[in-house]
């Protein structure tokens, strides 16, 4: 994974040519299109875009390293609130995959309260109402019981991020 952020940083032309296949193959999914744009790709950290590749790949852990390789920096408070929610919407999906609903349960509530009290209905061009109402469709049912344990996983439609088509400052 360090390696795959490493090689965005170095060269951020391997997103740039990512968006242009996605728009040329017009990927499909829940708002269709492309998850985001050369003007994102140009204006967010790569590690931000780096870690949206990872989560829509299935691969939770590694969208977890690449966000926290930016949160662990120098950025402002806003955004490390922001991260902080994105990295513990991920790793609630990759306890999952592990068979910790208990953990995942913790970390869906974490990233809610943090997405909560950053106050604002999108941030880095990401429609948090839109975003949370993925992980709610998801991940609702591990809130129903007081032990999540003694529930069977359902089957559930994993989140997809896509930005809004306009770049937003950010501190």
């Amino acid at each position: 994974m360090q390696s795959r952020v490493a090689n965005l940083k170095k060269d951020r032309r391997v997103c740039s040519e990512k968006v242009g296949m996605l728009m040329r193959a017009n990927v499909e999914g829940e708002g269709g299109g492309p998850p985001y744009t050369e003007n994102h790709v140009a204006a967010y950290p790569i590690e931000y875009i780096a870690g949206i590749d990872l989560f829509n790949e299935g691969e939770f852990h590694a969208a977890h390293d690449a966000w926290e390789d930016r949160w662990m920096g120098e950025v402002g408070a806003a955004e490390k609130l922001f991260l902080q929610a994105m990295i513990q919407s991920a790793v609630a999906f990759h306890h999952l995959e592990i068979g910790r609903p208990g953990a995942a349960r913790r970390m869906y509530q974490m990233a809610k309260e943090k997405f909560a009290r950053l106050g604002v209905v999108s941030f880095m061009s990401l429609d948090l109402e839109e975003y949370q109402g993925q992980l709610d469709r998801a991940l609702s049912w591990l809130l129903t019981v007081p032990d999540p344990r003694e529930l069977a996983q359902p089957e559930m439609k994993l989140p997809v991020i896509r930005l809004l088509p306009e770049v937003m400052e950010y501190e």
